[in-house]
């Protein structure tokens, strides 16, 4: 049987979220799906204190992360933080599977549900545990009641119950597999005609990898191929002269956030061009929403806070894109002094209300569904948010060029910076 799920980096790979309350069997049951110990297991409750993730094939599914979480329910001293990390790892949850002990269910477990509700995430409940107790027939009703699809079984016992129950898990979830895993959205080569070529402009500098590109002009480059376009790669102090070498304009140009400006400055008006930022600004999330919270650049004043995130975490260089040279430009760009905070990984803050904007990453190691949620955040909070590429262009005078092949995001620039 074909993959479900493609076999792909982390971060497009399908991310299931493990949940529940303390003692249920959450860990026993990863460790039943995996096949192997990948988490401690207890009779003490609380023994999982933080996020334990598993990357596998689910054949024949495909490619999955495997998150287990904290219990919702701990009341220990450390209560509070492991809620916290609990709450920042199904940032990042594609389905959730939600634990329970047969006949219990409390205001715990409707929180989650309530709460993966609101963030497009679909849940499926296992009951675990039933050697010990079968679930009532009214427990399950309930269950019907919510609206909740559900399964049963023990990650415990014989090798027959374990595969009984993790083909009822695999069963189940490819009924509730959203939409991202069965139309995914493009990267770049819808943007392109058949048979065209997009040129590629990749700085080598400090921030470059020894002997490999970064995973968002690798994603490219596989997306143009899967599209039956073809690239040209080339360093951005070559491009002009690989330019004029050219029997034709290229179809796209997609340039570095760093060097947009120089890059601008050297491609024809009449070719669209974008950034590798922009592109993941729309593959991760909402092109037209972040492109409009870029407005809000035109509109900082003296002592505003801005939270500068980014997905990954790294050793920061010399001159750091977001420690350094985006606090650097957001000074020169408003002409005054601004407070510029960073925050890395998973430390998104679980309350943004005292920013005036939260300038994003690319994202391009985070889960669409955990850029989705930083973004939905900041929305019911009433933050704006953009991201590097976008933010960058603005600072250096040629965002609405970079938006030239997204007529709508353009326009919902125009908007905000009107206003």
């Amino acid at each position: 049987m074909v993959d479900v799920l493609p076999r792909a980096p982390k971060a497009s790979r399908l991310h299931i979220g493990i949940a529940g309350r303390m003692n249920v069997g959450k860990s026993s049951f990863l460790n039943m799906l995996a096949g192997q110990d990948a988490a401690i297991t207890s009779a003490v409750a609380g023994t999982t204190t933080d996020a334990v993730e598993k990357t596998m094939e689910l054949l024949p599914l495909g490619a999955v992360t495997l998150i287990d979480t904290a219990g919702i329910d701990d009341h220990s001293e450390l209560a509070a933080a492991r809620i916290a990390k609990t709450k920042k790892a199904l940032r990042r949850t594609d389905i959730l599977a939600l634990v329970v002990a047969s006949d219990a269910w409390s205001g715990h477990e409707d929180a989650l549900v309530n709460e993966s509700r609101r963030a497009g995430v679909p849940v499926l409940v296992v009951i675990n545990k039933v050697d010990l107790q079968e679930p009532s027939a009214d427990f399950l009703s309930l269950l019907d009641v919510k609206r909740l699809p559900w399964i049963q079984g023990t990650s415990v016992g014989s090798a027959a119950c374990k595969e009984e129950f993790r083909c009822a898990f695999k069963d189940a979830l490819r009924g509730l597999l959203p939409r991202l895993f069965t139309a995914p959205p493009r990267l770049l080569g819808d943007l392109l005609p058949a048979g065209g070529m997009a040129v590629l402009v990749v700085p080598i500098d400090l921030g470059a990898p020894q002997g490999r590109l970064i995973v968002p002009q690798v994603q490219s480059l596989r997306d143009l191929l899967d599209s039956d376009a073809s690239a040209l790669v080339v360093k951005d102090r070559e491009y002009a002269a690989m330019l004029r070498r050219l029997q034709r304009p290229p179809d796209l140009v997609v340039c570095d956030s760093q060097v947009v400006a120089r890059v601008v400055a050297d491609t024809d008006a009449r070719v669209p061009l974008t950034t590798f930022s922009i592109l993941f600004a729309r593959y991760k999330g909402n092109l037209t929403a972040l492109a409009q919270g870029a407005g809000m650049l035109n509109r900082l004043a003296p002592g505003d806070r801005v939270l500068i995130a980014e997905g990954c975490s790294h050793h920061p260089l010399e001159d750091d894109i977001g420690r350094v040279k985006i606090p650097r430009w957001l000074r020169q760009f408003a002409g005054c002094e601004l407070e510029t905070v960073t925050c890395a990984g998973h430390d998104f803050p679980l309350d943004l209300r005292d920013y005036k904007l939260v300038i994003h990453c690319g994202g391009c190691v985070m889960t669409r569904q955990e850029m989705g949620s930083r973004m939905s955040e900041a929305s019911r909070e009433g933050v704006a948010m953009t991201n590097y590429g976008l933010a960058i262009s603005v600072l250096q005078g040629v965002l609405e060029r970079a938006l030239s092949p997204f007529p709508q995001a353009l326009a919902a620039y125009r908007a905000a910076k009107r206003a």
